[in-house]
């Protein structure tokens, strides 16, 4: 059995993070010790190890939680945890698109600057002006980490 603390040490989870996984359901309320302390079993420990690769990998907190259902049960076929996958994938690439386009603008931008006083700074003037923009990248999203 693993403590919190040593739970999040071997997944790389911080405590608080383990705690709201457990509130929330994708973890199982641990057991507690004689002195009400979280204790852990292995199973626990790759139960957020995956949680956590999936998180590594973008997954939502609602698409892990139907993985982690899928994989309660093992003899099911894959097609729905292929399709969540998939689903990711493109998202992903969306994502890569969206943050193409807005380093070739940024790319541009930087480019255009003549380096002379921040009066003529091409970078505060597109900045300032969006229709000097080569694309319109304004619902882009960054990916947070």
């Amino acid at each position: 059995m693993l403590t919190i603390g040593k739970l999040g040490t071997s997944t790389g989870v911080k405590v608080p993070t383990i705690r709201y996984y457990e509130q929330i359901g994708l973890l199982p309320e641990a057991e507690r010790s004689a002195g009400n302390q979280r204790l852990y079993s292995r199973k626990a420990l790759e139960r957020l190890a995956f949680i956590r690769h999936a998180r590594d990998l973008g997954f939502t907190l609602e698409a892990i939680r139907d993985l982690l259902s899928l994989s309660d049960s093992p003899d099911q076929p894959c097609a729905a945890a292929d399709a969540i996958a998939r689903a990711q994938l493109l998202e992903v690439e969306s994502r890569l698109a969206r943050l193409t386009a807005l380093k070739a603008e940024l790319e541009r931008m930087v480019e255009q600057c003549a380096g002379g006083s921040i009066a003529d700074c091409r970078v505060i003037e597109v900045l300032g002006d969006h229709s000097l923009c080569g694309s319109d990248h304004r619902h882009a999203e960054l990916i947070q980490a």
